[in-house]
């Protein structure tokens, strides 16, 4: 995958994050960037979540979503 390809994947999941986790800020999407923690950080943040009921959230999303690549 070429940097035009990495960076059209995330405009698409973006996108779709945004449509899950409503919440989450413009601000937030330039910290993720694609890295799953910071997803799983940034849910646990604006939602009141712990470590694990956010990491269960991405895990299904991810499986909803399975052509999505970090």
């Amino acid at each position: 995958m070429n940097k035009d390809e990495a960076s059209g994947n995330w405009k698409q999941f973006k996108g779709k994050m945004k449509e899950k986790w409503g919440k989450l800020t413009d601000d937030d999407m330039q910290v993720i960037e694609g890295k799953r923690d910071q997803l799983v950080g940034k849910i646990q943040e604006r939602y009141g979540s712990t470590k694990d009921e956010a990491e269960r959230e991405v895990t299904a999303w991810e499986g909803q979503n399975k052509d999505h690549r970090w």
